[in-house]
């Protein structure tokens, strides 16, 4: 009689190594890493270009990645446009403003605080490429849904953010009771995104300060 060979759990010749295990961990991360490359790049080709001008050869040739590491990730260059406004715009007015923001305890303070923070980390890229969100509100929003839906979602978030400070604020007696918190939100954002957009057009940055300026006392005057 044939009696079966017993294999112990864990022996069999395709269960996972601590070894193989490492290995996928690795090969994650490095795929990740290349991601995260490809979306750096094309977030500055698409700033300094435009995205229906920002070339998949030049993308790859700043992330020093080739074809096949591209479409491993995006299968075209819309769906790679997408990923940056969706992973990396939003990111960058988190780092850029709304860190900042955050750091004080009442909307003007942390208005105040985080445009005076922006404003020296960023002014000269500003004037001289624009905001990549408006950049791209204006150049695609007309013609791709896709890119309408995400960058609206950016702009509601950032509302949503001074929205619920304005409240908050409002409760407090710290915010002038006749204002209405939504629209106030939605005019501060989108003076933020103009006072940017003007300053691109001359190349000026002292048009971007004179703006700045006359919103954040805008801002100020809110005050209760």
């Amino acid at each position: 009689m044939v009696f079966p060979m017993h294999i112990p759990t864990g022996m069999h010749d395709n269960a996972p190594t601590q070894g193989s295990r490492r290995l996928t961990e690795a090969q994650k991360k490095s795929a990740d890493a290349t991601r995260e490359k490809l979306l750096q790049a094309a977030y500055e080709e698409i700033h300094l270009h435009g995205f229906q001008a920002a070339s998949l050869s030049a993308i790859l040739k700043r992330a020093q990645m080739t074809k096949g590491a591209l479409y491993h990730h995006f299968p075209n260059k819309l769906a790679l446009g997408y990923a940056v406004v969706e992973e990396v715009l939003q990111e960058e007015f988190e780092r850029d403003f709304f860190q900042y923001f955050r750091q004080k305890d009442n909307f003007i303070d942390g208005f105040l605080y985080a445009a005076e923070k922006g404003r020296d980390a960023r002014q000269a890229d500003l004037v001289q490429r624009g905001c990549p969100v408006n950049n791209l509100i204006h150049e695609m929003s007309p013609i791709d849904p896709g890119f309408s839906t995400r960058l609206d979602a950016i702009i509601s978030w950032a509302v949503e953010m001074f929205e619920s400070q304005l409240r908050i604020d409002q409760q407090k007696g710290l915010i002038r009771a006749d204002i209405d918190p939504h629209c106030t939100a939605l005019f501060i954002v989108a003076g933020m995104k103009g006072c940017v957009g003007l300053a691109k057009n001359v190349q000026s940055a002292e048009r971007f300060n004179q703006c700045v300026f006359a919103l954040i006392q805008y801002v100020q005057m809110l005050r209760a």
